[in-house]
């Protein structure tokens, strides 16, 4: 069935970045959708960020668009142009190859709820 039980996706907060950096990523929270739904073409993430957290370090994708979607919450886009807030039902989009270096951040006193797609598998 296509309908996805997100109860039955493990949520982790494992992150590639090495200490220190990697101890800011520990009110980051997500579940990998897209692989659990067996795509592969697109990742699909659903992200969870307690208050002064963050989605990741700034960065920019070479070759692949990133595409965010606010569920619930509300996070700061922190962006080269400056910083935006996002609340649920406001998007964002990143086209590969632009160095825009982006983050999304809770200074916020509730957590903040996202999808994040883009055309990474992992």
């Amino acid at each position: 069935m296509p309908k996805i039980d997100l109860d039955t996706i493990p949520q982790t907060n494992a992150t590639s970045y090495p200490m220190p950096i990697a101890a800011q990523m520990g009110r980051r929270h997500y579940r990998r959708l897209g692989q659990a739904a067996g795509l592969t073409d697109i990742g699909v993430s659903h992200v969870v960020i307690e208050p002064g957290g963050i989605s990741s370090q700034r960065h920019w994708h070479e070759g692949i668009d990133e595409f965010v979607v606010m569920l619930d919450g509300e996070a700061v886009l922190v962006e080269e142009d400056g910083e935006a807030v996002l609340r649920a039902g406001d998007c964002a989009a990143f086209p590969k190859d632009v160095p825009n270096g982006h983050h999304l951040v809770n200074r916020s006193a509730r957590n903040c709820t996202f999808l994040a797609v883009d055309g990474r598998l992992s």
